[in-house]
């Protein structure tokens, strides 16, 4: 390929990553407004504003505390043999992860656009080298987060709406209620820059690793523009919302009070704050449902629509499959061409 078609390519590939990036920004808007909004504390319009706002400052806060590249070296080198990756395999992944998230965002079932990613990229890799082009440690990594940020946000869930109703339990309804609606405006700025600094890294990750297979670098790194670049995507696709995902997210798996919501949002942001340091990549959707349902059963077990909750968690179980399927047959057909 002459080197100005390897150009166009390159930059239509980024140009498809930074697309995903948007599509995760708009499937997963729903994590961090979805209780602010069924509690009435923001209109739907402000509270996109306020996930927004704080997504895209999820980068300076991790570039502060030094974990904003953490999630991104996982995603990029973790998960398939770096020296495996090629155009074709990144096509794969990514066209794999899109298709199940338009499918999902279609559907209004509140997946995991984190998950499709690591399917979207596995398929490929397997797809091209087979299974040996897996790194089953990171695979592993990621794996048993899928089951362990979920019940960790269900049990902080449930922990946190215990220990405040134990706080508040002589204070006035009216004046708790006051108090929490403000509170809640906190907590969800704390689960929108969890949900920044984890989900924005991803992709990065995928264009830093594009980078280096390209020969760009001499060796992995995720620059500082890329990083960027991807947190204000995200940001602006948190502003063109996922309504569909905010409606089953807010009110049909449970309905929540401002005292509620506050929890289920910090619970959740502790979640992602921990695994973000760690340098795992975790669902932002399961950690927050997860929440919700805690907080949800802690009030009464049959407080939580558990046929809703179990439609989302079956949408769970298949993602990375069925994204390894699509993105398996995606790489096949860049193969053609790339």
């Amino acid at each position: 390929m002459d080197p100005v078609s390897a150009s166009f390519l390159l930059i239509f590939l980024i140009a498809v990553a930074l697309f995903f990036d948007l599509l995760n920004g708009m499937h997963d808007a729903a994590n961090a407004i979805a209780t602010i909004v069924s509690t009435r504390v923001l209109s739907p319009f402000v509270a996109v504003l306020w996930a927004a706002f704080f997504n895209f400052a999820a980068y300076f806060i991790g570039t502060h505390f030094g974990f904003e590249a953490k999630v991104a070296s996982t995603v990029g080198t973790g998960l398939v043999a770096p020296d495996l990756i090629n155009n074709a395999v990144i096509f794969g992944a990514l066209m794999g992860a899109i298709a199940w998230n338009l499918l999902t965002w279609w559907l209004g079932i509140p997946s995991s656009s984190s998950h499709a990613l690591v399917g979207g990229i596995v398929g490929a890799g397997v797809a091209k080298a087979g299974f040996g082009a897996i790194v089953w440690g990171g695979l592993s990594k990621t794996v048993v987060a899928i089951v362990l940020s979920p019940v960790t946000g269900f049990f902080l869930g449930i922990l946190l709406i215990v220990l405040v109703s134990w706080l508040f339990l002589r204070a006035n309804p009216a004046r708790a209620d006051s108090v929490f609606r403000k509170l809640q405006l906190v907590s969800s700025a704390l689960y929108s820059i969890g949900h920044g600094s984890n989900d924005a890294q991803k992709t990065a990750g995928i264009i830093a690793v594009l980078l280096f297979a390209n020969g760009y670098y001499e060796e992995f790194t995720v620059p500082t523009w890329v990083v960027a670049s991807c947190f204000t995507v995200m940001g602006i696709g948190t502003l063109l919302g996922g309504w569909r995902i905010v409606h089953t997210m807010g009110s049909k798996i449970t309905r929540l009070t401002p005292m509620q919501g506050a929890c289920a949002e910090t619970a959740g942001a502790i979640t992602l704050f921990g695994a973000t340091w760690m340098g795992i990549p975790v669902s932002t959707t399961h950690t927050i449902t997860a929440s919700i349902v805690g907080v949800g059963s802690a009030r009464r077990v049959h407080a939580v629509r558990w046929g809703i909750a179990g439609r989302i968690v079956w949408a769970w179980v298949i993602t990375i499959p069925a994204a390894a399927v699509m993105g398996a047959l995606f790489y096949l057909l860049g193969a053609q061409f790339m």
